[in-house]
């Protein structure tokens, strides 16, 4: 039972992502006002996430001088953002200038990679400690369904096809548990701090590149300022309240 446990925490964590489908089903009648509003909400969150969780808590085990721990971040961070930009003009070649279709498929691939280290995080989390694992995985609950708009909201109204919009969410969420079981099989015992800590960095500078430089002039280019800011606000409260948990 102690291997189960984490295995299904990590998965309830991960599909909770497929909630974020619901988006595509909401009947709209101002499409500009909802896009606006999905995309910064779920904007919101990649930002809060990535300066007030991924940051702060790996900043400690990078390295063990401030020198190192610098040098370390700027060079995965900037991995990161590089990462972005490079994603992108692969996916321009696929899908010409829809930057809906961009937006989503970008999405889609930041967070397959911040699933699976948060795969990793609640299975070592729930087998050294079954109380904290079911703390956080309510935590990554709370912020992955916006996470899941994030990638769903933009593919369907991009490309028309339900099927495509859950197949990507479905494959993002799955990373969760992925990441559980490479845990069990291959990590358990060797992964440590410092490469954990690497990894999220890498994958905080994805995020915040991705939100500023693509899901921003995005979120703004409906010129729906009330929709653009209620998104942002509740994607805040949400990440509040994910990290009081």
């Amino acid at each position: 039972m102690e291997i189960v446990w984490p295995f299904i925490l990590a998965s309830i964590a991960g599909f909770s992502t497929m909630l974020g489908c619901l988006g595509i089903f909401i009947p709209v009648k101002k499409k500009d006002e909802f896009l606006s509003f999905a995309i910064s909400l779920s904007l919101s969150v990649m930002l809060m996430v990535s300066l007030f969780d991924l940051i702060p808590s790996s900043l400690p085990y990078l390295g063990d001088g401030i020198l190192k721990s610098l040098f370390l971040f700027v060079l995965f961070f900037g991995l990161g953002a590089i990462s972005v930009n490079l994603l992108n003009k692969l996916i321009e070649r696929e899908k010409g200038s829809d930057n809906l279709y961009k937006l989503g498929i970008l999405s889609f691939i930041a967070l397959v990679l911040h699933n699976l280290p948060e795969g990793i995080l609640t299975f070592l989390s729930t087998y050294q400690d079954f109380s904290l694992g079911v703390s956080l995985c309510i935590a990554i609950t709370l912020h992955n369904i916006p996470e899941g708009i994030s990638i769903a909201v933009p593919i369907y109204y991009s490309t028309g096809s339900v099927g495509k919009a859950i197949k990507c969410t479905f494959l993002s969420a799955l990373a969760e548990p992925l990441g559980a079981l490479l845990a069990f099989l291959i990590f358990k015992n060797f992964i440590t701090s410092q490469m954990v800590s690497m990894f999220l960095i890498l994958v905080a500078g994805i995020m915040i590149t991705l939100s500023i430089n693509k899901m921003l002039p995005e979120a703004i280019s409906y010129n729906k300022k009330k929709s653009l800011y209620l998104g942002f606000l509740l994607g805040t409260v949400v990440v509040a309240i994910s990290l009081l948990i």
